[in-house]
């Protein structure tokens, strides 16, 4: 397919680069010129389908760096309980009646929220079943995304499979949409010698799999709460310091793969370690605050020099897959707790949900920003609203006022996955039909279980 994307203002996050009136060209998936819309016009006079973005705001899509896709068939199922509470309660035990068809469903709604939202990539931890899951429903959905298993302690051998299994028949497939990782759940349910066990297991498949441009990376939740090493010392009896990031550089883990979650009690121990290794951090304001797991000092990293990419979490614990509402929070968050209005600022935050997302996901050569040779991740949207008008900063407007309605077109991979606010991939309405029947049968299922 060749496109042409002509007269909007293309913020490429490309050296704080903004073209009023601009222009770009995708041909085959790649984005093959970007400029002033006379120019990129004179450069380019052949057959090109042609989007008119007159008047609206051209950018590289959305990147989420911390889901847990399924989950939304869980949306609102437990809500305002502690973390621990939360998952052990109510989110565990459901979750171990879930069929393979559950995940499927509950991964393409969240796929279907995301397009909708303007999120082009997302970065999902679950369970991985060979038969139906995150991976299909994401491929389905003509949405990119890393796809991990989550593992534990108590079903290595299922892991060792599972992992195997995502790697050989996802990483690098879907016309390149789809990557795998592997991904410890947290420090306190992967006990060290498992934990380090992973990280030749990343190796393995990356060598086996992946590539220096594609490689298979490592996702895991980190501080969460501040808790989190009385935890490690209760449940594996080892010797913790105050730094859960010094616990797992003495186990050999970290390194510039790895992705840590949360990040809330992260200390400057923490951060420095993180540095170091070249470990990234994705951020999640939204469900930390919901789940009352505290608030990460991400001014603090900026400082520091490290990758800060942003999450929503699951739809289970935020309530949505919302990017621009949790770039909102994330901006005006740490404006009040550092009582500094430029701290951070929006154009930091915007890069957080690009740019800096790609990064953390390992996949910046390929995608985060408008770029000429990248893949055309695009999202347009319509400033003709009420609570977008009048424009004095494009930047401005896309943290603290768009909202996902706002994303008119989508193109993932240079296919037009969402047009006029209208899906050309998926069936929305019958898969809307899908998660509640699918959901009524999960809750069937737990009852008959959880007695």
């Amino acid at each position: 397919m060749k496109l042409m994307i002509c007269g909007g203002t293309v913020v490429t996050m490309r050296n704080n680069e903004i073209i009023r009136d601009g222009a770009v060209v995708i041909e085959d998936g790649v984005i093959v010129d970007v400029g002033k819309a006379h120019d990129v016009k004179r450069r380019h006079a052949g057959a090109y389908e042609r989007i008119n973005a007159k008047g609206k705001i051209v950018m590289p899509g959305l990147v989420n760096t911390h889901q847990h896709a399924a989950m939304s068939l869980l949306r609102g199922y437990a809500d305002d309980l502690p973390l621990q509470e939360w998952l052990e309660k109510w989110i565990w035990p459901v979750e171990g009646c879930m069929s393979a068809h559950d995940i499927y469903v509950g991964a393409l709604l969240t796929a279907i929220e995301s397009i909708m939202g303007g999120t082009t990539t997302v970065n999902t931890m679950y369970h991985y079943m060979p038969e139906e899951n995150e991976a299909k429903a994401f491929a389905d959905a003509g949405l990119r995304g890393v796809i991990g298993h989550v593992c534990f302690s108590w079903r290595k051998d299922e892991d060792r499979k599972a992992l195997e299994d995502l790697a050989r028949n996802w990483h690098a497939k879907a016309d390149g949409l789809i990557r795998a990782s592997v991904d410890p759940h947290a420090p306190y349910t992967v006990d060290p010698e498992y934990m380090k066990e992973l990280k030749d297991i990343r190796v393995d498949l990356n060598e086996r799999y992946g590539s220096e441009k594609s490689p298979i990376m490592w996702h895991i939740h980190v501080a969460e709460t501040y808790d989190e090493t009385e935890k490690i010392r209760r449940f594996f009896n080892v010797k913790v310091k105050d730094s859960v990031m010094a616990y797992l550089d003495s186990l050999g883990v970290l390194d510039d793969h790895v992705l840590a979650a949360h990040c809330v009690a992260f200390s400057e121990t923490d951060m420095d370690i993180s540095k170091a290794r070249g470990v990234k951090i994705s951020h999640n304001p939204i469900s930390n605050l919901k789940l009352a797991s505290g608030i990460s000092p991400i001014t603090r990293m900026l400082e520091k020099g490290l990758t800060l990419s942003l999450g929503t979490d699951s739809p289970c614990s935020n309530n949505t897959a919302d990017m621009f509402q949790t770039m909102k929070v994330a901006a005006l968050l740490h404006k009040g707790v550092n009582r500094n209005p430029a701290a951070p600022t929006a154009w930091q935050v915007l890069k957080m949900a690009t740019l800096g997302g790609a990064e953390a996901l390992c996949w910046s050569e390929e995608i985060g920003s408008i770029e000429v040779g990248k893949k055309a991740d695009v999202i347009i949207l319509n400033l003709f609203k009420p609570h977008l008008r009048p424009v004095y900063n494009e930047i401005s407007h896309l943290v603290y006022a768009a909202r996902p309605e706002d994303v008119e077109t989508v193109i993932i991979n240079g296919r037009i996955v969402m047009e006029n606010r209208k899906l050309t991939t998926l069936d929305v309405e019958r898969v809307m039909e899908d998660v509640e029947r699918t959901k009524n049968e999960l809750l069937d299922r737990a009852r008959r279980n959880i007695k």
